[in-house]
């Protein structure tokens, strides 16, 4: 096997329902996601044992190797290689970390999907199936979509995922004010008790006039400065629409023609982007 890349691209949600919480104390989500052309790389290379080194400016806020999702989407993949008696070629795998950490557009659920992609590579599989989507979820939530890498509806805790047709793509600004927002925080902060409902979920996919994000509220409660970006990007000329993905902290400015009188902290994080 020659070494090889793939792109771990941003996942963005370009809405996100909360329908309410679960008695198993998981939340039940109603979402739309689409990937943008910016993200981070990952390098596979043949190696006698598994290690994972990271650049990128990133590269420093990532956790220690053990800990790193990508070690535990090397966990998956040797479970679905064994289940079908095949094996896992150790790899040296490398990391750019382009994207910022916790910053709700799927940076560590985009590693771990090219990276269990990259591993089962490495075995001969090669199709997503069930049973890999399946062992995806047991990594994180976002991680089957990622797998998927396509627009797609997402609902339940991402385990229900539907490709979705004639989504146009979108011209985009992505701004994070350098803020790690935590997710746990944010679902907390939402104070649902377990089998409460909470929202409506989206009546029409391809209407973006009913997309919403319903974390954005208890997001900027805990990081104020969300609400900061989110009003400077609704004041640029241009702006068609701005909103926060996932749980926060990253911002999108979608345009159609150049924004006019942008005005961003220069100590902020951003990328001009196409999504979909």
């Amino acid at each position: 096997m020659r070494p090889f890349s793939l792109f771990a691209p941003a996942k963005i949600n370009l809405a996100l329902h909360v329908l309410g919480r679960r008695a198993d104390g998981y939340h039940d989500l109603d979402s739309i996601v689409a990937f943008a052309d910016v993200g981070d790389s990952l390098t596979f290379t043949p190696a006698d044992t598994f290690t994972v080194t990271a650049d990128g400016p990133f590269a420093s806020a990532l956790p220690p190797a053990p800990d790193n999702i990508i070690a535990k989407a090397w966990g998956a993949a040797a479970r679905i290689a064994a289940a079908r008696g095949l094996s896992l070629a150790p790899m040296a795998v490398h990391l750019t970390k382009n994207l910022p950490v916790a910053s709700g557009i799927g940076g560590g659920s985009a590693n771990a999907a090219a990276a269990l992609k990259g591993f089962l590579r490495g075995a001969g599989v090669h199709d997503i199936d069930e049973a890999v989507a399946a062992e995806g979820l047991t990594i994180g939530a976002d991680v089957p979509v990622c797998l998927m890498g396509q627009a797609c509806r997402m609902r339940g805790v991402g385990e229900r995922i539907e490709a979705l047709r004639g989504l146009r793509p979108r011209k985009a600004v992505l701004v994070n004010p350098l803020v790690e927002v935590s997710t746990p925080a944010v679902f907390r902060a939402l104070g649902l008790e377990k089998g409460q409902g909470f929202a409506a979920g989206i009546e029409n996919p391809q209407d973006e006039a009913c997309w919403r994000n319903d974390l954005a509220k208890p997001a900027i409660a805990l990081a104020p400065v969300i609400g900061e970006v989110l009003e400077r990007l609704r004041a640029a000329r241009g702006v068609t629409r701005a909103f926060m993905s996932g749980s926060g902290a990253t911002c999108v400015a979608i345009y159609e023609e150049e924004p006019q009188g942008l005005d961003l902290d220069p100590r902020w994080w951003s990328a001009r982007t196409v999504i979909g």
